[in-house]
This record gives structure tokens, sequence and C-alpha cells, in this order.
């Protein structure tokens, strides 16, 4: 009886063995066949050649942006044959490079407590002497609010898709509704140059950057199910993040590779993990950058009109001329002359109220660019929201019932902020166009590993229980 028991417990251990020897075969095949499948790319991140492009891979996102009037083909096509060339122009000029901030205030949120661990998280103010003397004058105030007449009228139910061809009368101090102006204090202003500060990786991460993102989404523009959101409110989540995939974009653009050797270039993991592998972020870029395009576009005959003088004439005529071309460029025009109809929110009873609580919630998420622990990401951050804040005060400035007495008026540092933006916005579209393919490419194989470690996982698990 002994014997025989003895007999079947070896036969269970053979068994169990030629099971276990069998699993383990299949891992080893599954392994063989996914390194088979899955082809190495000899390429770094930040060492990428023009001839690993995958051209059939550039339009994964076709059909209309949603909530917008354009589709992605089309975005993609004329951000690279017309709106990045002459962005790129014109931010480069006299005018649209230096910016007023604020750069030290406190947080009126919580103690400010963030570290930047690099040298390039901070930010190489302008010398007196540097930026235009005319920058130093105050701003005119314009004509009497009488003397003002609004080019179209429109029915009283509807929004107001038009600006006073001569609405510009100088620069103004006008504050706007959606942002937080905490800086009319010129003495503790300063003039930062864009081109010597660009937005880049600078090590700002951890408990401190992540706080400034959960605030926004979490107190501000909480994501709430579908159904949930009315059609305004979900186009204040789209907005932030939309701008949220731009700045990570332009982080893993022009990455710090190796800090020995100060080796700078293209982070597409980190692109790919922050934004790519999220279909609606990408969407949401596209989305934003269609958004400030149009409240550009609602402001033209405004913006043809503003003084971009800053001392020198040569260059001041330049800016003039790029500005034209970007506002009335007729193949802009053509293909995608309404990249977002404004006019369709802000109806119904709720309408009103409605516009203050997302401008209430749109002012804390600028109060709190107040409270990012690294210099150079403040003022990015500053900015950037600012331009968006300009593009909501455009698109939605008529308030109350009577439309004939509107009119717009903006700062002269709102102007350079939303014309910075909307490069900012142009080059992650371009990034994301050029190397998108690129980067799900080189985590084909990431995923494909982590999805045979959990195989190997489950078979192990599976091995230990019998």
């Amino acid at each position: 009886m002994v014997e025989s028991e003895v007999k079947k417990i070896k036969k269970g251990h053979k068994m169990k063995w030629r099971w276990v020897i069998g699993a383990f075969t299949t891992i080893l095949l599954a392994i063989v066949l996914a390194s088979r499948s899955t082809p190495k790319i000899p390429f770094k991140s930040g060492q990428f050649s023009k001839s690993c492009h995958c051209p059939q891979d550039k339009h994964r996102y076709s059909g209309i942006v949603e909530d917008c009037c354009c589709d992605y083909e089309t975005v993609d096509h004329l951000n690279e044959e017309v709106l990045h060339p002459l962005l790129q122009d014109l931010v480069k000029t006299p005018f649209f490079r230096y910016f007023k901030v604020k750069l030290w205030c406190n947080c009126p949120f919580w103690p400010d407590d963030g570290m930047c661990r690099l040298r390039d998280c901070s930010v190489c103010e302008c010398p007196e002497n540097e930026f235009p003397e005319l920058f130093k004058k105050p701003y005119h105030h314009g004509l009497p609010s009488d003397d003002l007449k609004c080019q179209e009228g429109k029915p009283q139910a509807a929004v107001d898709r038009t600006l006073d061809s001569k609405a510009f009368r100088g620069w103004t101090e006008t504050d706007n509704p959606w942002t937080y102006d905490d800086e009319t204090d010129n003495s503790e202003m300063t003039y930062v140059n864009l081109q010597l500060n660009p937005e880049r990786y600078t090590g700002y991460t951890g408990p401190s950057a992540r706080r400034i993102w959960d605030a926004v989404y979490s107190e501000n523009c909480p994501k709430y199910p579908a159904e949930e959101l009315c059609q305004e409110e979900k186009i204040l989540y789209k907005l932030i993040s939309g701008l949220h995939s731009s700045i990570s974009i332009h982080i893993a653009s022009d990455y710090l590779l190796d800090e020995a050797t100060n080796l700078w270039g293209h982070n597409l993991d980190l692109m790919y993990n922050r934004v790519l592998r999220y279909p609606n972020r990408v969407q949401n870029l596209y989305f934003t950058f269609l958004f400030v395009l149009r409240a550009v576009t609602k402001a033209a005959d405004y913006l043809e009109q503003a003084e971009y003088d800053t001392g020198n004439p040569t260059e001041d005529l330049k800016t003039h001329s790029l500005m034209r071309q970007l506002l009335y460029n007729p193949k802009l025009q053509a293909a995608c002359p309404l990249p977002f109809d404004e006019a369709k929110l802000w109806k119904g009873q709720r309408g009103p109220e409605l516009k203050q609580k997302i401008q209430a919630q749109f002012k804390n998420i600028s109060a709190l660019m107040d409270c990012v622990g690294c210099e150079k990401c403040r003022l990015w951050g500053k900015l950037q929201v600012l331009g968006l804040g300009t593009a909501l005060n455009i698109l939605f400035s008529v308030n109350g019932e009577d439309h004939s007495h509107q009119t717009l008026e903006l700062q002269r540092n709102e102007v350079i902020a939303l014309i910075n933006l909307l490069n900012r916005l142009s080059e992650s579209i371009k990034f994301v166009h050029e190397m998108g393919a690129a980067a799900e490419k080189l985590n084909e194989g990431t995923v494909t590993s982590t999805r045979l470690n959990s195989l190997v996982q489950q078979a192990w698990a599976s091995i230990v229980k019998t």
C-alpha cells in the first residue's frame, strides 16, 4: 500500500515537471517570436536620422478635430507650409521677443517649496539698455467710450464674431476678466528675452511640479464623465489638457540627455509616455491650437492696426508685414476659414452664470502659475496661460445684453503672450507630426516586452500554485 502511494507521488512529480518544462518552452518560444516581430531600432533618443521617418504613419489622426471646423490633415499641412514659418519669424522680432513678467511673487495657495536641480531653471533677465525704449513709456489711455462703435450689429442672442475694425487706439491697462492680474506694479516687473530663455527641460520634477498640475485639474478643471459636463466645461478641460500636452512635448523635444557631457536632444520615450500613448491628449493639443488660431484671426483688424513700435523702424515694418501675412493669409482663409466656432457657446439661461464660473476657474489656474517653483517654468507658464486667457477674452469678450457698446482692448503684454503661445502650439503640432511615428515605433518593443512580462508572470504564478 505504501509502495503504491510512493509510485503515485513520483508519477505526480513527473507530470508536474513535464508541465513546467512545457510552460517554460512556451515562454521561450514567445520571447523568440517577439524578438523577431519587433525589429530593433538603431536609434537613441536625441539621435534621429531623417532617413528613419515613417511617412505612412504620419496621419494617424484623421477627420475633423473634435469641436472644431478643420481636419487634422489640413492643420498639419497649413502649419508646415504657412503658420509655422511665419510664427517663427514673428517671435524673433524685437516686439514679440521681450515679455514683461513678475518672476518672483508669493504663491497665493501654499508656501513655495519647489527646487530645480539644473542651472537651466533660472531665467536670464534683460539689462535696462537691451529691451525697446518705447516699452518703458506708459500706455496710452485711448479715446472716450462714446467714440467707439461696433462694426457690425448682431441679434441680441448671438455672439458677435467680429471686432471693430477701428478698435485699436493704443495699448491699455484694462484688466482681463479671465486672468489673475497681479502684475501692475512696474517696480517688481522685469523684461525677459524669450529667445535667450527657451522652453525646455529644466529638471523641475517631483512633488512640487506634480502639485501644480494636480491643483489645475482637481480643483479648477476636473475631468468628469462626459455626460456630466456641459460643452463650455469640456472646452476648458480640453484647453488645459492641450496646453499641458504642448508643454510636455517641448520638454521632450529639447531634453538634457547626458548631464555630464551637456548633450541635448529629443527624448521620444518621454513624449510617447506623457502624450502620444493617450490619443485624447494629442486631440486636445490640436483643439487648443485651433482655438487660439481662431482668436488671432477674429482679432485680425485690431491686430493689424496695433502699434508694434520698438524704436527700430526697419524691424517694426517687418513685424507689421509678418502680422498681415499671418492674419490675412489666403491659404489659411481658403482651407480653414473658421478654425473654431465660438458662437454656439453660452446659450440659454445659464449662459452668464456659467461664464462667470469658468472665468473664476481659469483665473485660479492663472494664479497657480505663481506657485511654480522653477523660474523658467514659471516664466513660460505665466506667458502661455496669459496667452490662453487673452484668446478666451477675444472670443468671449462680449458681455451683457448690449453688444453694440462692447469693444476689445488688449495690453501689449497680452498680444505678445498670444502670439508666442500660438507659436509654441505650432511647434508642438509640427514635432508630433514629424516625430510621432518614430516615437511610437521606438516604443513598440517596450509595449511587447510589457505584455510578455505579464505572460511570464501569469505562467509562473500557475506553476507555483500547482
